[in-house]
């Protein structure tokens, strides 16, 4: 059931027209931070168990762990005693590093982008009004040109 979950949510992020790149660029690396949080909690379990001192023992505190670890949180509480489970956390570090500069560029580029269509409509309707005074100076020009000049 969840695979056929992740892929109707990776197609609807993905396969969208209309949809921006940078929209569905950041929606994408969420849907990736999720499955590696949800699949990275599972591996850290199997790679930690029956370590001594392994304290990711049940998924509730492995799941927590990988929210602590994707977001650089880390408060200490859950960490990995296993060369395996700290490859685990270093991918885990990688891709939530990775996702949190992937959403705020979008973030960003939406900024610029609506910024951006500001600054043309504002250019749009100015150049209107410097039309409308460059016809109105021409014609102040011609009709000072026509009239007769006083000696």
């Amino acid at each position: 059931m969840l695979p056929g979950f992740l892929a109707r949510a990776f197609e609807a992020l993905l396969d969208r027209e209309g949809r921006s790149l940078h929209l569905r660029a950041a929606g994408g690396a969420l849907l990736v931070l999720v499955v590696v949080m949800l699949t990275g909690s599972w591996a850290v379990i199997a790679a930690e168990q029956g370590a001594s001192r392994a304290n990711l023992t049940t998924y509730p505190r492995a799941l927590w762990w990988s929210v602590e670890t994707a977001t650089t949180v880390g408060y200490g509480d859950f960490y990995p005693v296993t060369l395996w489970g700290r490859m685990v956390g270093a991918v885990m570090m990688v891709v939530g590093i990775t996702t949190y500069g992937i959403v705020t560029a979008a973030l960003a580029t939406w900024f610029v982008g609506r910024e951006g269509k500001r600054r043309g409509r504002i250019a749009r309707e100015v150049g209107t009004d410097v039309h409308a005074l460059h016809e109105r100076f021409d014609r102040l020009e011609r009709l000072l040109a026509s009239r007769p000049k006083d000696d």
